[in-house]
């Protein structure tokens, strides 16, 4: 083969990975479809294809364009929800699949930041600048490859500290009532906790409530290392949805960076009551008191994604405020979030009606992974003080018509005895910072004040026959 014969064959060769190249790089033909039935925030459309979680553009006639999620089909029918509000749909309407997923840019530059369910700036501090984004999905974690529950998580709540522990790497449900207190609990753990990143998922909640929450109740110093996203209750149940799993997405990435992550949700129940709103509507049957089957598979898929990484990750401990409608603690998601939580902190109307601050019900709350992160002394004085605790509960009628007689019970002389400092144990002020070393000591020095005061006795005693 002659030079010429060479250069042509390789001239062919070029050409053809040319070719080869822009063929591989055509984008996939998309078919638009139609809209043809809006029932509330439920879109139905047809002609077109996409699978369940992908993008679509909803056109309007007059040219706005509404982005909208598939979250079911039937048929030929596909399900649409909206992201955000619309207006001008009519019949027949351009429905065009981006082949998008939702997928949320993040950066170390997002601490300090208030943003939306689609990871929009909402404090008005212009783009948050990033190179990698992450799924709301996020990703899953073979449970042999986490890490164990083993070291204490300071939140800086003497009465948690000390009586309800909690792990790097648990999840705990905070659960109460409405106005008793919890957004200000919530607050004073995201400014007093040891955890290097916060980020907090405001889901479902009233509007009023994100800046005040930001302003008062988190304040300057607790913003600096912290993210709050929010989802109010006037945004679509499926962009209240994606708040929820944004918040969750950006823990993971702090966490997989190696850092110990606080993330507090306030609503779980919130987030429930979008996945019915969703489901209800495109037809799912109601099982559990209006509830679908499909909100009960949601949470722990939800709840499940926190918790420690594998060796050599970070961590993130979670709360998630559960609201017992009416006080019921056997409501549907109170029950099954009790399952799938590793502990939970019971706030009681009782307790906030007399002023008492945090009310914390200590009898009725517990940590699970306790028992495997703090020494055996702990342990036991906090069993001891349970014990005081609830003897005086038991008794209260009693000692409150006067009917108590101090000499016949041993056990409840001592309790009432030590009440008092029991009450003011469990009481701190919203702007008191309490580490867990002191929360500790405190503990120790209530519940074994007795005892030290008859070694005390004892000891005077033993010196006195000794002089003898």
């Amino acid at each position: 083969m002659n030079p010429a014969q060479i250069d042509r064959s390789q001239s062919w060769c070029d050409e053809l990975a040319r070719y080869q190249q822009r063929a591989e790089q055509t984008p996939q033909m998309m078919v638009e479809g139609k809209l043809t039935r809006m029932v509330g925030m439920t879109l139905e459309a047809i002609g077109c294809l996409a699978p369940v979680g992908a993008v679509c553009d909803i056109v309007a006639p007059n040219g706005d364009i509404a982005k909208a999620e598939v979250v079911g089909f039937a048929g030929e029918r596909l399900f649409l929800m909206p992201t955000e509000e619309i207006h001008g749909l009519v019949p027949d309407s351009r429905v065009i699949p981006t082949g998008e997923i939702y997928n949320v840019p993040v950066s170390d530059d997002i601490l300090g930041r208030v943003i939306d369910g689609a990871g929009r700036p909402l404090d008005g501090k212009g783009p948050i600048s990033s190179e990698e984004s992450v799924s709301l999905n996020g990703k899953l974690i073979n449970p042999m490859q986490r890490k164990p529950i083993h070291e204490p998580l300071d939140v800086g709540v003497r009465a948690i500290n000390a009586l309800l522990t909690v792990g790097r790497g648990q999840r705990m449900g905070l659960f109460a009532g409405s106005g008793v207190g919890k957004s200000v609990l919530l607050g004073m753990m995201t400014r007093f906790t040891t955890a290097d990143v916060i980020v907090v998922g405001m889901i479902g909640e009233r509007g009023r409530e994100v800046k005040e929450f930001i302003e008062r109740t988190l304040g300057e110093e607790g913003m600096r290392r912290a993210v709050v996203v929010a989802a109010p209750a006037d945004t679509t149940p499926l962009m209240r949805i994606h708040g929820a799993m944004l918040a969750t997405s950006i823990a993971e990435y702090f966490r997989d960076k190696g850092h110990n992550v606080l993330l507090l949700m306030d609503s779980l129940t919130r987030y429930a009551q979008a996945q019915r709103e969703i489901a209800l509507a495109i037809g799912e049957p109601p099982a559990t008191k209006g509830y679908p089957p499909s909100v009960f598979a949601r949470l722990p898929q939800l709840v499940e994604r926190a918790g420690n990484g594998d060796h050599g990750g970070g961590s993130i401990t979670a709360f998630y405020t559960v609201l017992a409608e009416g006080d019921d603690q056997n409501d549907p998601i109170a029950d099954a979030a009790r399952a799938i939580l590793d502990g939970h902190i019971v706030l009681t109307r009782d307790l906030a009606d007399s002023g008492h601050y945090p009310a914390i019900d200590i009898e009725k709350s517990i940590s699970r992974a306790m028992t495997e992160i703090v020494a055996e002394n702990q342990q036991t004085d906090a069993r001891r003080f349970k014990k005081f605790y609830s003897t005086y509960e038991k008794s209260r009628d009693l000692i409150s018509v006067g009917a108590y007689i101090p000499g016949h019970d041993v056990r409840l002389d001592a309790a009432v005895q030590i009440h008092p400092q029991l009450v003011e144990f469990l009481q701190q002020g919203m702007n008191e910072p309490v580490d867990l070393g002191r929360s500790c000591a405190t503990l120790d020095g209530i519940v074994n004040a007795d005892q030290r005061q008859l070694q005390a006795e004892q000891t005077v005693q033993d010196i006195q026959e000794t002089r003898l």
